[in-house]
């Protein structure tokens, strides 16, 4: 069975829908690009996936085990984010409260599995540093480790370069298909998609027209050729 399944779902919010019909399946180890042009509802998506909105119509179902406590997020940063005054490793342990439950503190374990994935992305010495100390890229960093302390299966991010110089966003997509390398599956949106081609397994596109299937399939769709040619247009 799939990790998630999408079923006619529309989206939308105050009565206005701003996609609908969708329909998809995401299984294990996939590498999921969401993409389309803005406002076509990609984050709300995203969102409603995470059960922090509802469907206007339609049903997300979860399989293969996989839980809605159990899928890391890393949203898109705002400015007021950037800026918060905590240490790195306040905010990698944060991600462990979903398994906290009624308990009031993190066990040993929890602990040490913030401290596994500071290592894994390479920031453990900045576990001390405030966070708003660091640069964008290393931000990031912290956001992915604190993604992970909530999961082993799924990581659901959203423009997770977005912001980021070139070297630095080559290493945060360099990571996260290390990750998905690992076994987790991922859920990405972004506008670059130069890197969702290089990297992905399969795309989403929504908007106007909605296409999913794997990415040799979308380079060669009429919607995939086109939304390639427009962005390859809007860079020049």
């Amino acid at each position: 069975m799939a990790l998630l399944t999408v079923r006619n779902l529309s989206l939308g919010y105050d009565s206005h829908i701003i996609a609908e019909n969708l329909n998809f399946s995401v299984n294990k180890g996939d590498y999921l690009c969401i993409v389309g042009e803005n406002g076509s509802g990609k984050t709300t998506l995203m969102k409603t996936l995470l059960n922090l909105r509802e469907p206007v119509r339609g049903q997300i179902l979860f399989g293969d085990g996989l839980k809605k406590n159990e899928i890391g997020y890393l949203p898109q940063q705002t400015a007021v984010q950037k800026d918060f005054p905590a240490s790195v490793r306040e905010i990698v342990l944060s991600g462990c409260q979903g398994r906290c439950g009624l308990r009031p503190f993190y066990n040993r374990e929890e602990k040490r599995l913030s401290e596994e994935n500071m290592a894994r992305m390479g920031i453990s010495e900045f576990a001390n540093r405030c966070y708003r100390e660091l640069s964008g890229g290393q931000q990031q960093r912290v956001l992915l480790a604190r993604a992970l302390c909530a999961t082993r299966k799924a990581l659901l991010l959203d423009e997770p370069a977005s912001g980021l110089d070139p070297k630095v966003t080559a290493e945060m997509y360099g990571l996260i298909a290390g990750l998905n390398r690992e076994g987790i599956t991922i859920i990405m949106i972004t506008h670059d998609i130069a890197a969702a081609v290089r990297y992905t397994t399969h795309i989403l596109h929504i908007g106007a027209a909605v296409f999913c299937g794997t990415r040799d399939e979308y380079l060669e769709s009429d919607i995939g050729k086109l939304f390639m040619m427009q962005k390859k247009g809007g860079e020049q």
